[in-house]
């Protein structure tokens, strides 16, 4: 059986917003929960406090091996990996090998700045619980998505998925 690989996403944040393109991406993979032995932790709100704790309740009751939060970067254009989170002064990296993740992807790039926002707070609450165990964790910004994009970013997640599986 594959790692348990705990994926999250977040809701809309403003007024133009239809739906979270993190969540958007999260419901495409939905059908491979039990090949890749994926648990959702879908539409978190946008608010570091109330999502940070939704989502460590979903780690201390599901166990998983790997977390892969997900969040809307509406003026990113294509997947980024984030190499860290930062709280006031304090600064964790991740502990996946992210040059080696890239290696396969097309379309998908390294970010050291993960936007000051809900995304990066997130981010940060979960590194730093997760910080005494074993169990890895990415933030993956991901696109609007749209009909030109949408094959790219699908090919370059489940990439993803399968490299920390």
């Amino acid at each position: 059986m594959p790692k348990k690989i705990l994926l999250t996403s977040f809701n809309t944040w403003l007024p133009h917003q239809s739906s979270n393109s993190s969540d958007d991406l999260l419901i495409k993979f939905q059908n491979l929960a039990h090949q890749y032995n994926l648990i959702f932790a879908r539409q978190l709100p946008v608010d570091i406090g109330r999502a940070s704790e939704r989502a460590i309740k979903y780690i201390k009751y599901k166990h998983p091996n790997v977390v892969i939060c997900c969040g809307m970067a509406e003026s990113r254009y294509q997947l980024t990996l984030e190499s860290n989170a930062t709280w006031t002064n304090d600064k964790i990296n991740t502990s996946v090998n992210l040059n080696q993740l890239l290696s396969s992807l097309s379309y998908t790039a390294i970010s050291h700045n993960a936007g000051k926002f809900v995304c990066e707070g997130l981010y940060y609450q979960v590194l730093k619980e997760l910080l005494p165990s074993p169990t890895q964790c990415i933030f993956v910004h991901i696109p609007v998505i749209t009909y030109t994009n949408l094959p790219k970013i699908l090919t370059d997640f489940l990439m993803i998925i399968e490299n920390l599986s």
